[in-house]
């Protein structure tokens, strides 16, 4: 049994460890015992999109290997400075589903909420590094406009929690977010997706998991693990003790050249999740967002990968292979489901 923590202590302790993550390129290559001239020579940048990794993940990140799976996801690198065709700011168009600020509507049944601006890390492929946070800063305002846009819209069911991260808001702050929502009555379900649990474990707070556990509505938590190194026994330990609290976990992953596109680590991958009450869910292709073109998978190469996992699981550990297409109703499926 895990001992219970008080729950000021469980919430100072994330929010130092959010506070203090490295936003230093040059910090994070002497951390890792890397190269320094990598950033003098200009390999390592300094981004627009600035750097952000946390401790906890950084503790995951083999040292002195320039190539770990992981220290791909975060590192800024020149490449992000090159420009290529197709590859823009809103691959998604996502500014013509943006009706008032903090609300994404795409699809009929389904709002998405701009809950924070903030993430507690920084991933260099994220579809969202562009987006106009400034213009959609969920303030107490306009959080109460698009929860008024919500409630006038009996067409929808489900409301999406995301940003940024929604666990960035604290604990009482997020209550009460669920509170207003669940007083919406034809909303069914809540859904959150956050890269939190995984990249800063103690997120997983007593107070969090008994908001999630007691909302009258249905609550889905989807994470975001892209390889199988990014689990070590803390995020089991606190996507366990969701799992144990009957909170629905799914997982979706973008699919990253030199990161995981490679049909032995999907597997472990799928694998490690299943095994600690995570539900492999999405596989998504890159979205062609302006520097992350040396990410790209293309579509051959991620449905063979498909066809060697669907030979080595079983059906309902493969994610479906899916791709967003800006004006469609749904994401559309490359492969499975």
């Amino acid at each position: 049994m895990i001992p219970r923590i008080d729950d000021s202590i469980e919430e100072s302790s994330w929010k130092k460890i959010l506070s203090s993550a490295i936003k230093s390129p040059l910090e994070l290559l002497q951390r890792l015992e890397l190269p320094e001239n990598l950033l003098l020579s200009g390999e390592v940048i300094d981004a627009e999109f600035a750097q952000r990794v946390p401790e906890p993940f950084l503790n995951r990140i083999k040292k002195g290997d320039i190539n770990d799976p992981l220290l791909k996801q975060v590192l800024p690198v020149a490449k992000e400075r090159e420009q290529h065709q197709n590859y823009i700011d809103d691959p998604l168009q996502e500014s013509d589903s943006n009706p008032i600020p903090g609300v994404l509507h795409k699809y009929k049944s389904r709002a998405l909420l701009i809950t924070h601006p903030a993430c507690p890390i920084h991933c260099r492929y994220c579809f969202r590094r562009h987006f106009p946070y400034g213009e959609n800063n969920p303030g107490q305002a306009r959080r109460d406009a698009a929860l008024a846009y919500i409630r006038q819209d009996t067409q929808l069911n489900e409301v999406i929690l995301s940003g940024g991260d929604p666990l960035t808001l604290d604990d009482p702050h997020l209550q009460s977010l669920f509170d207003q929502i669940s007083g919406i009555p034809h909303i069914k379900r809540i859904r959150l997706h956050s890269r939190f649990p995984v990249v800063i474990p103690q997120r997983i707070t007593e107070t969090l998991i008994r908001t999630l556990q007691q909302s009258p509505l249905k609550t889905v938590l989807v994470l975001h693990i892209n390889h199988p190194q990014e689990i070590d026994q803390q995020v089991a330990n606190a996507l366990q003790r969701l799992q144990h609290n009957n909170i629905t976990l799914l997982n979706q992953s973008v699919l990253l050249h030199g990161i995981n596109d490679d049909a032995t680590i999907l597997k472990h991958l799928s694998e490690k999740l299943f095994d600690i009450g995570v539900l492999p869910y999405y596989l998504h292709l890159p979205d062609a967002v302006a520097g992350t073109a040396h990410f790209d998978v293309s579509k051959a190469r991620a449905i063979a990968l498909m066809r060697e996992l669907q030979a080595e699981l079983p059906g309902f550990l493969v994610p479906k292979l899916v791709k967003e297409n800006p004006g469609e109703h749904a994401k559309t499926t490359i492969f499975g489901g």
